[in-house]
């Protein structure tokens, strides 16, 4: 079987990414956001493969080049924070996940600029909408489901070749679980994403707490 994009290479590290990928990802991502606004501002029932296109200037033959339905479309935006994830755990010097992930959760909620702070609050309409859409809540049922499998691998290189693989599937699990329940929590309510109440950062870093008692013991 071939390896997938995020295959770890012989040496533990994630392979580079050609530039024609790093091209289609940005693409990809264009195309989510152009979905994920007119999906909070519309609903999903009432946008078409059309309007996404037109939102995102491509024609419509470029977005089933690249998607099979509309409701896949919001799939790499709701990705690519599990992305950063999994391209932070890969070069992190920290052999312990336990104080690991409490940092990369910052990394990855905290948001450093204004682009940051748009794309949460963007991410925010879209999680409001999946509740409601069957099509997109499967979305991201398995973005999450995929996000926990990417980990095991590399958890399994940090914890080393004695670890036990149900507790680092645990690890990952609790992991997952922190980022998913703290941006959905988030997400149902109106705060800023850096701001003083109910942060995504906050939450998830309460879940991970909390889950993560018992590996800990």
């Amino acid at each position: 079987m071939e390896p997938s994009e995020y295959s770890l290479g012989a040496d533990g590290a994630a392979p580079a990414r050609t530039l024609a990928e790093r091209r289609r990802e940005r693409t990809r991502l264009e195309i989510a956001r152009a979905a994920a606004h007119l999906f909070a501002e519309q609903g999903p029932e009432n946008v078409t493969a059309e309007e996404i296109a037109e939102a995102a200037g491509i024609s419509l033959r470029t977005f089933y080049r690249y998607f099979g339905a509309k409701e896949e479309a919001i799939t790499p935006l709701l990705t690519s924070g599990a992305d950063n994830w999994v391209d932070l755990l890969t070069s992190a010097a920290e052999k312990d996940p336990l104080e690991l992930f409490p940092r990369l959760i910052d990394e990855v909620l905290v948001p450093k600029t204004a682009a940051d702070r748009e794309e949460l609050r963007v991410t925010r309409g879209v999680l409001r909408t999946v509740a409601e859409t069957p099509l997109l809540r499967a979305a991201w049922h398995r973005v999450n489901f995929d996000s926990e499998a990417r980990l095991r691998p590399i958890l399994t290189e940090i914890c080393g070749p004695d670890a036990d693989p149900f507790e680092v599937r645990l690890l990952a699990t609790v992991a997952s679980d922190a980022i998913r329940l703290g941006l959905e929590h988030w997400a149902a309510g109106d705060a800023d994403p850096d701001g003083s109440g109910g942060t995504p950062a906050r939450l998830a870093q309460e879940v991970f707490a909390r889950l993560s008692r018992g590996l800990a013991d």
